[in-house]
């Protein structure tokens, strides 16, 4: 199994998952300016879309960060999703398209604003959606979904850790500083983050 990332971005998802099922994996890196791989290759010969993530299995490509956790989970870690058919299964989608239409798309603005640019009003999108997040886990939730950790926490932990790349202190969160906490305490995700090169990168302290 093969997951084409590039450190730091939403591909890091995917390899928290892979991590937590315990799933023997190889890592390939993706310049996506380039479009090419630490070997050199033509990204879109692998993944036409040219994106990250992509997992090559022997069932294919995958692609679409949430398609891949939730396939992952459910053939190999089973309790990082609800079981499928219920209500609960409905929320996690409800939440992974949240996060995926919503959230980490407020971002796109940010990615784009010149350095010396005023970066507020980009600022906004984000800030708001960072309110109603914090507004769920103020019902007392470990996680985002409630007691269990599960591949809508690994989602939003990355998308989180982006906000001290842009300036966006999670101070003004009460519940999001001891939710970061919990999620990089884990191991799969402290290993993650080491295997990438992340232990300090966007960062809150």
């Amino acid at each position: 199994m093969k997951l084409y990332y590039s450190a730091g971005s939403c591909s890091l998802a995917v390899h928290i998952v892979l991590r937590e099922a315990n799933v023997p994996h190889e890592l390939a890196n993706v310049d996506l300016w380039q479009h090419k791989t630490a070997s050199g290759g033509d990204y879109y010969q692998a993944n036409p879309k040219g994106t990250v993530p992509a997992l090559e299995f022997e069932g294919g490509l995958l692609t679409e960060g949430p398609a891949i956790t939730q396939y992952l989970a459910d053939r190999y870690a089973p309790a990082l999703v609800p079981a499928n058919g219920t209500l609960e299964r409905t929320r996690l989608h409800e939440m992974l398209n949240y996060l995926s239409s919503d959230f980490h798309k407020s971002f796109t603005p940010l990615f784009y604003l010149a350095a010396d640019a005023d970066a507020s009003e980009a600022q906004r999108p984000v800030i708001a959606k960072l309110t109603y997040l914090n507004s769920v886990l103020a019902g007392g939730r470990a996680y985002i979904l409630g007691d269990t950790f599960t591949v809508a926490d690994a989602y939003l932990f990355v998308l989180a850790r982006w906000c001290a790349k842009f300036k966006i202190s999670l101070d003004a969160f009460s519940q999001f500083k001891g939710y970061m906490a919990r999620i990089e305490a884990r191991p799969a995700v402290k290993a993650a983050l080491q295997a990438e090169g992340l232990e300090e990168q966007y960062a809150q302290r």
